[in-house]
């Protein structure tokens, strides 16, 4: 089973027009931007570019092993109505697919702002991301035990490495160099069994990349459930 990214247009983020096929590079014409933003992009090209992706995920879909389409969302989208908007616009744009969404902006989650989401999830039916990461800054939201879709509950494990989480480097994985340690995933245990009991599958996804820092997470992860066996590859989530 996998989980799939959703395009970053789509999620908000600025995109180059070289990542787009050639027909659609010469639709924009000579005079595109730099960089692309959703809003920004013509009616039948962003029409285009859903249907392209909904048929690059068939084959998956059609094998019965595509998980979550996960749309993380840029982290300047904020919980207005513009991006609650854009979020249901995106729903829309994939029926008949399980979405997940994470959400990098504390305006999703401050105050009241915490239930609301969560019944906002609920209402258009997508898998909210619980997210492990600093804290303390905008583009940060906090770790919201709470499953809203019946079939998943899904974690992401960015880790806490504060002084790399907005710094400028050459590589944007430099923000998720961190190795968690035994005492930090063994706090996490009772909260991911609680959510597991909620849903049909749990996932936990370690996104700490720098060599294998979520290769051994993953396992140290497993030995602390319990669920360790010949089987089990680290690093794959589980269900």
């Amino acid at each position: 089973m996998f989980n799939v990214k959703a395009f970053r247009l789509f999620t908000g983020h600025q995109t180059s027009p070289a990542v787009l096929h050639k027909d659609l590079q010469l639709a924009l014409g000579p005079n595109a931007p730099r960089m692309l933003y959703y809003q920004d992009m013509p009616g039948e090209i962003r029409d285009e570019l859903w249907k392209r992706y909904v048929e690059a995920l068939a084959p998956l879909r059609q094998a019965g092993k595509l998980g979550a389409v996960h749309f993380q969302f840029a982290p300047w989208l904020l919980r207005n109505r513009h991006g609650m908007a854009h979020v249901r616009h995106c729903v829309e744009r994939m029926p008949g697919h399980l979405l997940a969404a994470e959400f990098r902006n504390k305006s999703w989650f401050d105050g009241d702002n915490l239930e609301k989401t969560l019944a906002f999830e609920r209402e258009l039916g997508v898998v909210h991301t619980i997210v492990d990461s600093p804290q303390g800054f905008a583009n940060c939201v906090p770790c919201v035990w709470e499953v809203t879709h019946p079939k998943l509950a899904l974690l992401r494990l960015h880790g806490r490495n504060r002084e790399a989480w907005n710094t400028k480097a050459a590589a944007a994985s430099s923000r998720f160099d961190y190795r968690y340690c035994g005492e930090e995933l063994a706090a996490m245990v009772p909260e991911i069994r609680h959510v597991a009991g909620l849903a049909r599958h749990m996932h936990v996804l370690f996104n700490t990349n720098y060599e294998d820092q979520g290769q051994v997470g993953a396992r140290m992860l497993r030995q602390l459930l319990g669920q360790i066996s010949g089987d089990d590859r680290p690093g794959t989530p589980g269900d």
